[in-house]
Formats: structure tokens, C-alpha cells, sequence
């Protein structure tokens, strides 16, 4: 932020977006691959381009551009999203002096391996459906804040759902029901603990590592055992299940806000004015609905926690 005279104040950024980059592996004959779409927002003392048009301390957008293939390039080893995210930040704060924070916003695409005649391919891959992403914020003070996330994790069970006791007035017609299909598509975002460059785990994986376990506890907490599943009275709280059970077996996570709109499954009905009930439906014939829907949101975060 700058003033810039006359009582007003200035605040600009520049980044570059939608940078796509894919980067292969290739170790002992097996082959291993990543997808990212990379944004760069960079915080700069630049005033005199603005003010001045002189482009003296402007990092250009194609630069940074390059420096995405560049720095894919350095990595040697396989790199979790989250680890190349904070490489770049630390880049762009160290490399240009007058640079003092970067936002780094990476959505990596889903490949998965392909598994052939029960055997795990070599390096043949196949587009999953949930995105991984992460956003970085890296000062040039080492300051460190690390969201991590994910996007449309879609989950449907078809029983152990219902939704009762709700306001009722004039323009309710919705019917209380114990049995429904509960359908969502889940966007998690969670930051984690680490406050500085130093505290981040040495581990090149970790972060890959903690964001398959905060998916498959999300899963395992909606659904509930295989056999005999979990009863959900409503969305709203299966997502504070959810919610306190991630950060309930996560110590490293601060804070988790989760996205579960209510994607309807409506019961079909087919009467007449000769026939109230054509077809006898048992929980058995809906129909599926993607708008409108309903929307639930929610954040839990301990006590002190910066998201």
C-alpha cells in the first residue's frame, strides 16, 4: 500500500494466470506425472509504474511464466503441489528485492495411474474426478501460510439420510422425510499450522500425503462402516462431523472450511385426477436434480488460528 497524495492511498498487484504446466518423472522404467494450472499474484514496491510509467521495478507477467517451466524443471525428485507452490514463492520474494509477498494458487489436475490385468501400469494414466489445489502466500520475511484443498469430491449414499423438524410457515411445502438420498459435491479448504519457511516438513511428500488422508476420513466420516453405514439428519451436520473429525486427527491442520450443497434427488410422483398414485414408488425412482440447490458452508478452526 502507498499514498499517493491528495489523502489517498494506492494498492495494486500483478500476476499471471492460468499458467499450465505438466511435469514427468521417468525412475527405473516407471513414470510418474503432474498436471498444475498455476496463478501468480505478486505484491511489489512498483508505484512509478502506475503513477510514472516508468517499468523499472516491474517483473513481467511472461517472466513469471517462465519461471513456472523453469522451476518445474529444477525438480529433481517428485514434488507434492504445495512444495513447488512455496518454491516459487520463495523465488519470487528472494530473487526480486523489491517483491514482498507472493500468492501462489495451484490446481492440480487428477491423473491417476491405470492398473491393467490388476497390475499398475508403467505410465499409463487416466483422469480422475476431485482436484487437489493450494494456495501459498510466502512473505519476504519468511512468513508462511499454506491452504490446501479440495475440489468437487463428488459423494452420493442412497439410504441413512433424512431431514425433520425444520421451520415451517406459509411457503413451506417441503415434506419431513427419514429417508432420502444425500448427495454433495464437497470443496474443502484447509490451512495448516506452519507459519514460516523453516517449519515446513522436509519431507518432499507430506503435504501429498496429508491431503489423501483428509480424503479418505472425509469419505469414511460421510459414509460411515461399509455394512451398516451412519445416519446424516442433515447436511449441515454430517458437515460438522466432518469437520471436527479432520481437525480432531490432524494436529497440523489449523483450521477446515467445507462447501456441501445439497444436490436433490427428488422422489417421482405421478398422479392424475382420475389416478392419485399411477405407480407405487418405494425410495426406489427419483429424479436428479443439479439446480437449484442447496448451499452449506461452514468453517472450524482452533482457538488462535489465522484463516
Amino acid at each position: 500500500m502507498a499514498y499517493v497524495g491528495n489523502g489517498l492511498k494506492f494498492e495494486q498487484q500483478h500476476g499471471k494466470s492460468r499458467v499450465r504446466v505438466t511435469r514427468v518423472w521417468k525412475k527405473d522404467g516407471r513414470h510418474f506425472i503432474v498436471e498444475w494450472n498455476v496463478n501468480i499474484s505478486l505484491f511489489s514496491d512498483c508505484l512509478p509504474a502506475y503513477v510514472a510509467g516508468d517499468n523499472s521495478d516491474i517483473v513481467a507477467t511472461d517472466t513469471m511464466k517462465n519461471t513456472v517451466y523453469a522451476k518445474a524443471k529444477e525438480c529433481a525428485e517428485v514434488i507434492s503441489v504445495e512444495n513447488f507452490a512455496i518454491e516459487l514463492g520463495k523465488h519470487f520474494t528472494s530473487y526480486y528485492p523489491q517483491v514482498i509477498s507472493a500468492v501462489i494458487t495451484i490446481v492440480e489436475k487428477p491423473w491417476e495411474r491405470v492398473h491393467v490385468d490388476g497390475q499398475p501400469h508403467e505410465h499409463g494414466f487416466k483422469l480422475g474426478s476431485e482436484k487437489h489445489t493450494t494456495e501459498v502466500t510466502v512473505k519476504k520475511s519468511g512468513a508462511l501460510l499454506v491452504t490446501s484443498g479440495i475440489e468437487g469430491l463428488a459423494l452420493l449414499k442412497t439410504t441413512k439420510s433424512g431431514f425433520e423438524g425444520f421451520i415451517r410457515d406459509r411457503y413451506t411445502v417441503l415434506p419431513e422425510t427419514k429417508e432420502r438420498v444425500l448427495a454433495t459435491e464437497v470443496n474443502a479448504l484447509w490451512s495448516y499450522k506452519y507459519e514460516s519457511l523453516s517449519s515446513v516438513p522436509l519431507e518432499p511428500l507430506q503435504f501429498n500425503e496429508r491431503y489423501l488422508d483428509v480424503k479418505k476420513l472425509l469419505v469414511r466420516t460421510f459414509f460411515g462402516p461399509p455394512k451398516e453405514g451412519v445416519y446424516s439428519p442433515s447436511v449441515q451436520s454430517t458437515l460438522y462431523v466432518v469437520a471436527t473429525t479432520v481437525i480432531n486427527r490432524f494436529p497440523d491442520i489449523s483450521s477446515i472450511q467445507l462447501k456441501m450443497p445439497n444436490i436433490h434427488f427428488l422422489p417421482v410422483n405421478l398422479p392424475n385426477k382420475s389416478n392419485p398414485s399411477i405407480v407405487e414408488f418405494d425410495d426406489d425412482v427419483y429424479t436428479p436434480t443439479d439446480e437449484p440447490h442447496g448451499t452449506i458452508q461452514a468453517t472450524l478452526s482452533r482457538v488462535q488460528s489465522k484463516m
